[in-house]
């Protein structure tokens, strides 16, 4: 399956015809094809962005030579643990500050890989600290408790493979999505499917017509649900009546890469040009486009993420091979990570001053957000 535009080329459609007169004191024809072609590599030039050079950011730590590719990462709710998904079905746990290796969870004995992750958010219902819900691609989601290792519980969506998770802002319930098509609702203290969400026979909203790989709960109304995959829609569904209210129309979206903050949405598609995009939650329109300028290889987003402190945007994908950390508010880059091989995963710290980053070179990273 394609998931990925291949780069436009920058071309002049004005055609200089060889047999047209040429008044005395003019070039000949060859000076001119010559002139004609400066013009057109002007012009090429002039309809790409300006490319500057962007400073790197600081890393604090790196596990490299890890046993599989890291599919996924994300920071503690206290910001004091990063957990890591591996594609071989481990999740490994660190130290956020140090990089120290504390922990591993096993979340598939077949070795499938651990596709996305969320900490359990801390409320006063639940007691029980540390507990990191997992999602796996033969279908498995597990809720497992960090400090002794073990697997609190088990649901398997029988013929799914879920890319996506995410809890509500009160950790009452989580949505899953992936393969099929259907984002569904779980009540956390039961466990128990609550809702699913989809279009077809029966339906009379709209909904997803090809693979989910985003989920996100809106921070603020606990009623709205965001969701976005292969079929360049975001959809925006409202639990109490279980259908989408709204529709973005355009990205294409192939991993954790759609994010709310205030009346804002920011997408990362796995495309070529107009990858990074702003949107208006309210109606749907899009705000901005987001430059990501460059000389060299494009960069095809799989994740994209506002800061917690909502005054910074990180995204990252594979072609280049790199994140950047991009100014909310002027849409300017602030630091770049250059990597071996693809980003598929980043998540801010509660504090918005680090990221971490997970890569197809098989390691997991720790920047500070600011140069």
């Amino acid at each position: 399956e394609t998931m990925a535009e291949e780069p436009g080329d920058y071309e002049d459609d004005d055609e200089y015809d060889d047999n047209d007169s040429l008044e005395d004191g003019e070039p000949d024809g060859a000076k001119m094809d010559h002139m004609l072609a400066d013009e057109r590599a002007s012009s090429a030039a002039a309809s790409r962005p300006a490319f500057v050079p962007i400073k790197p950011l600081l890393q604090s730590w790196t596990h490299t030579g890890l046993e599989a590719e890291v599919f996924c990462v994300r920071f503690s709710a206290d910001s004091t643990l990063v957990a890591a998904g591996l594609g071989n079905g481990r999740v490994k746990i660190y130290q956020s500050q140090t990089g120290r290796h504390s922990y591993t969870l096993v979340t598939s004995e077949s070795g499938l890989p651990a596709t996305c992750m969320r900490f359990r958010p801390s409320s006063a219902s639940t007691k029980t600290r540390n507990v990191l819900l997992t999602a796996n691609a033969d279908g498995c989601l597990q809720h497992w408790h960090i400090t002794s290792g073990k697997c609190l519980h088990t649901i398997v969506e029988p013929d799914n493979q879920i890319f996506a998770i995410d809890y509500k802002a009160d950790g009452t319930k989580f949505a899953t999505a992936g393969k099929d098509y259907t984002v569904r609702i779980y009540d956390e203290a039961t466990k128990s499917k609550v809702a699913d969400l989809s279009s077809g026979f029966g339906k009379k909203n709209a909904g997803h017509s090809n693979r989910v790989f985003s989920l996100r709960f809106h921070p603020t109304d606990e009623n709205v649900l965001l969701s976005a995959g292969w079929d360049n829609t975001i959809q925006m569904w409202d639990l109490r009546t279980e259908g989408s209210v709204r529709s973005i129309y355009g990205p294409f979206i192939a991993g954790d890469s759609v994010d709310i903050s205030g009346n804002e949405v920011v997408s990362g598609s796995y495309r070529a040009t107009d990858q990074l995009q702003l949107w208006d939650y309210r109606t749907g329109d899009l705000i901005s486009t987001v430059p990501w300028a460059d000389e060299r290889e494009p960069c095809m987003l799989y994740a994209a993420q506002f800061s917690r402190s909502g005054t910074l945007i990180a995204a990252g994908g594979a072609g280049a091979n790199e994140v950047r950390v991009f100014s909310r508010s002027t849409s300017e880059p602030l630091g770049v990570v250059k990597l071996a091989k693809g980003a598929y995963g980043i998540d801010f710290s509660y504090d918005s001053k680090m990221l971490a980053i997970a890569a197809g070179d098989s390691s997991v990273r720790v920047v500070a957000t600011t140069p």
